[in-house]
């Protein structure tokens, strides 16, 4: 045997795992198509925002959580309905899930040294229902370090254990196929690539050198999702969506590709809940890539003005930050807009100070580098907009910046060859949102959003403009931005049950196999079910790994 448990996969879940092991005095192979360079995968690359219910920060800043109520939003999200079938396990993982969020995960997280910033976010604001999609509260944490400080204690877990023999790096090695023995997976084979010394997430090259096989009693699979493979996201488009857009931006670097989702079915691996997926409505193309399609995402606040390709004002519930997958089934269904691949932000100078932050580590540098005073130089003291979205307003090839309504109508027009848009309809839109701030009352959904929210204190300091005229000239220039369809997260996969454990067709546990994280649908094939409170990816890849990593040091 070459090790006690081969992880495939050097992402965040598959290290969890080994960190779970090796602590436990286990040997781990560790195996990844990709180089050292990439040890954390995609959540290196991530904001670091982590799900947590009634944390400290959360009590600091005077909001009431409980499980109770995260339980509620998180069935009221997920909406399972396949619960005697593939919605089996996944909805035992997401009330484990909520507990672990309001228990054990924050002293866990600490224990390794990874902290939040004391402000909290309130992400996915739902659908305005009590009973339906969203987070009723402020849960969204950002770590110190965003995804790096998230992913640094576990590589430095693995690093050190590799010091001390107890984990083997096997990079720039793919795995094609599983080896069963006797109906037991006993390891793994596949190809050798060649070395690539390409930077961390830019595409290296497939050039197969050898063959290799690995055994060991257990093999864990931690190898994401499908978001850069556009076309197994079209194969696997639901139809509730309507269809997939011809273009799309990616959100995730190139080898999150999906191939080892199709492997593991054809090992015999029962996969689930293929049509769930999150994909973002708010993209916009780096200006600066690093891999193919690179997109970032706006995470906005609640006052830019949203607008569809015809230049018709989106319809609440779909506001900004309010219901992601709510958007995009509007976009992608209403059939005078189906036809086109984009929708539109209208927002001032000011909003975009405010409220504007970029998903990803190399997005946020002053959170990313862990140093409390360029955060609070750069997010509260600047009079100006963080510098990464400063970049994106004059260098962004989706970006407009106009003195009139009228130039940055015409600006954003020629960034389309159709639909044009018809000044007039926008100005009258905007006219009549900008009526509704005269007074402290509205009956406008996203003006009352926008107040609401700042009654969160955190919302307050930090991420919500006061209110104010959009066409309000001290409160410009005014901006426009292109939004495109950003693909991200496979919500579905192996399905599996609270030991991490993957199930065969039948239901059953395949002896030696183990799944976590994306490729487990972050828990139980599908733990969101077929929306996500955000936070929860992250929390999914460290909750199922431990899971695996845990089960199997008491089993090998």
């Amino acid at each position: 045997m070459d090790a006690d448990v081969i992880v495939v996969g050097a992402g965040l879940a598959g290290l969890v795992a080994t960190h779970e092991l090796t602590r436990r005095g286990r040997r781990v192979a560790v195996v990844d198509q990709e180089g050292p360079v990439d040890l954390g995968g995609q959540a290196w690359w991530s904001f670091g925002g982590i799900f947590l219910v009634d944390s400290p920060e959360q009590r600091r800043m005077r909001v009431h959580d409980s499980v109770e109520l995260a339980w509620s939003d998180w069935q009221g999200s997920a909406g399972f309905d396949r619960l005697d079938d593939e919605d089996t396990h996944a909805a035992r993982w997401a009330r484990a899930y909520v507990e672990f969020a309001a228990g054990e995960k924050r002293s866990y997280l600490t224990e390794l040294g990874i902290s939040f910033l004391p402000t909290v976010g309130w992400a996915e604001r739902g659908d305005l229902t009590a009973t339906g999609h969203g987070n009723s509260v402020p849960r969204f944490h950002v770590s110190w370090g965003t995804g790096t400080g998230v992913v640094g204690p576990f590589v430095d877990s693995a690093l050190r254990a590799a010091e001390a023999g107890l984990v083997t790096f096997h990079h720039r090695h793919r795995v094609d196929g599983l080896v069963r023995t006797d109906g037991a997976v006993t390891g793994v084979r596949g190809a050798v690539l060649a070395p690539d010394d390409s930077p961390r997430g830019a595409p290296s090259n497939r050039d197969v050198t050898g063959e290799f096989t690995l055994s060991a009693p257990a093999v864990v699979l931690a190898t994401g999702g499908i978001g850069a493979n556009h076309e197994m996201v079209r194969r696997y488009w639901p139809e509730r969506m309507g269809t997939p857009p011809s273009s799309m931006i990616t959100g995730v670097p190139a080898y999150v590709d999906g191939r080892m989702l199709d492997i593991a079915a054809d090992a015999g691996v029962r996969l689930v809940n293929r049509d769930r997926m999150w994909h973002y409505t708010e993209g916009v193309v780096n200006w600066d890539p690093v891999w193919p399609g690179h997109a970032i995402r706006i995470l906005p606040g609640p006052s830019s003005m949203w607008f569809d390709a015809l230049g018709r004002r989106l319809p609440a519930p779909y506001l900004p930050g309010y219901d992601t997958l709510g958007t995009l089934r509007h976009l992608r269904t209403t059939p005078d807009i189906a036809p086109y691949d984009h929708s539109w932000f209208v927002l001032t100078q000011k909003i975009v100070e405010k409220e504007f932050a970029l998903s990803g580590s190399e997005q946020n540098p002053d959170i990313t580098s862990g140093r409390r005073s360029a955060f609070l130089r750069e997010r509260l003291l600047s009079r100006g907009a963080p510098g990464p979205v400063e970049a994106f307003t004059t260098h962004g090839e989706d970006f407009v910046v106009a003195d009139t309504l009228d130039e940055l109508v015409a600006g954003m027009n020629a960034l389309t060859d159709a639909p044009p848009l018809d000044p007039a309809l926008i100005r009258g839109q905007i006219e009549a949102r900008d009526r509704q701030l005269a007074h402290p009352y509205s009956k406008d959904a996203q003006v009352q959003g926008i107040h609401n929210a700042r009654r969160s204190l955190g919302d307050r300091i930090g991420r919500v403009a006061a209110p104010h005229r959009i066409l309000d000239p001290t409160a410009g220039p005014l901006i426009g931005v292109k939004l495109h369809v950003l693909t991200r997260k496979t919500l579905g996969g192996i399905q599996t049950d609270l030991d991490s454990r993957a199930l065969d067709a039948h239901g059953e546990p395949i002896p030696g196999l183990y799944a976590a994280g994306e490729a487990a649908g972050f828990g139980g094939g599908g733990v969101h079910g077929y929306n996500a409170l955000e936070g929860t990816f992250l929390g999914g890849c460290i909750f199922s790994g431990r899971a695996a990593g845990r089960s199997l040091a008491g089993t090998v």
